[in-house]
């Protein structure tokens, strides 16, 4: 029973300050608020390919930034036109699926703001019965703010590659 005792508490040491020290504390509004901005983006990321998306400068605040590698879009009016250039440029449109997959959400709140770093992955199906393949995979790095109660994109910075954007803070 002693080496029971000792590998209790060898766990203690191992697994609880390492992990507890990263993580947000947590109460029962930042589990409300992260499934609240996880909903949020889920619900974007389904807009991809589907039929009858929703707006997507509805998910952004008014004063909203879409980044795209180098280029902004500012607010959504710039956040509309960005969406309306990419689907008339689109080669989507004969494919026949579209999905993008997310991974490895971290979600931090802070109140009223929160931020969140995930992993995207887009498939494609080109014509019925094919195997799916990969098209492309990058990083999002996003700012939320509650407008009225509900959680909207701030910004949201869109990458290849493992270095977040310059000036990013958790």
């Amino acid at each position: 029973t002693t080496w029971l005792g000792v590998l209790a508490i060898s766990c203690c040491v191992v697994l609880g300050p390492g992990t507890a020290a990263q993580a947000q504390d947590v109460t029962a509004q930042t589990m409300v608020d992260r499934a609240q901005i996880q909903d949020l983006i889920t619900r974007y990321y389904y807009n991809f390919g589907n039929e009858n998306p929703e707006s997507f400068p509805s998910f952004y605040a008014d004063d909203a930034e879409l980044i795209l590698g180098t280029t902004h879009y500012k607010g959504k009016d710039g956040i509309a036109q960005a969406y309306s250039r990419a689907g008339a440029n689109s080669s989507l449109r004969d494919a026949y699926s579209f999905n993008v997959t997310i991974s490895n959400p971290l979600i931090v709140v802070h109140g009223d703001t929160a931020t969140s770093q995930l992993i995207y992955t887009e498939y494609l199906i080109d014509k019925q019965g094919e195997a799916p393949h990969l098209r492309t995979q990058g990083r999002e790095y996003a700012t939320f703010v509650k407008v009225n109660g509900k959680w909207r994109y701030k910004t949201r910075h869109i990458q290849g590659g493992t270095k977040p954007p310059e000036g990013w803070k958790e």
